[in-house]
């Protein structure tokens, strides 16, 4: 059976590249984005089964880019987990903007990914 892709967006080293390592050991495959303006075409191209994406990002695009990502036929039925620390502005634009399925604290998001996956897979 193929592993699962999950597509990836983060700037910051922590809690990026652990993110992507505990998604490893829950047996998916992960393609890393490091540009947001970069995030619909390679969904496109890639057809994850879910994204995950840092709202932290020193260009603050990757609201916009959730957004342009729910916005497109061809990927807007992926589930998108978005993080980001607690209170922080980022929290409040992605809720406006859309686009985010399931919107997590930093903290919580590697305890709990497992529960966060699922949540976020679930077929309404």
């Amino acid at each position: 059976m193929t592993q699962p892709l999950a597509l990836v967006f983060y700037e910051r080293l922590l809690p990026g590249s652990q993110l992507v390592n505990r998604l490893q050991d829950l047996n998916y495959r992960v393609q890393v984005i490091v540009n947001a303006d970069q995030l619909v075409e390679c969904a496109e191209q890639a057809k994850p089964m879910l994204v995950l994406a840092d709202l932290k990002s020193k260009q603050n695009n990757v609201c916009p880019a959730l957004a342009r990502l729910k916005q497109n036929p061809a990927t807007r039925h992926l589930p998108v987990v978005a993080f980001c620390g607690e209170n922080d502005a980022e929290w409040q634009e992605a809720t406006q903007m859309g686009g985010v399925t399931l919107l997590v604290s930093e903290a919580a998001i590697l305890n709990h990914l497992p529960q966060f996956l699922e949540q976020a897979l679930q077929v309404e």
